[in-house]
């Protein structure tokens, strides 16, 4: 399973980081900063999800106000949002 997260997209409500500790608050960018993720084109950065973090992964991709965060699974369809 995968996240996708567009940093452009994002309005800093920081919902995305009390779901999943793999967000953190750039306070000074006013955005959320996925760790560990590979910038995959200008602004979309993009990592795997632990087995024991889907759960989390997902509900900080439902909480998303702007769907800044989508999930998609092993064979690339997309499940969130």
């Amino acid at each position: 399973m995968q996240i996708e997260y567009d940093e452009d997209t994002c309005i800093g409500m920081f919902q995305c980081v009390a779901e999943w500790s793999e967000f953190e608050k750039d306070k000074s960018e006013g955005k959320a900063v996925l760790n560990d993720s590979e910038e995959t084109e200008d602004g979309v950065f993009v990592r795997e999800i632990p087995e024991d973090a889907e759960l989390d992964a997902k509900f900080a991709a439902r909480t998303c106000p702007v769907d800044a965060i989508k999930i998609y699974d092993d064979d690339g369809e997309q499940l969130i949002p």
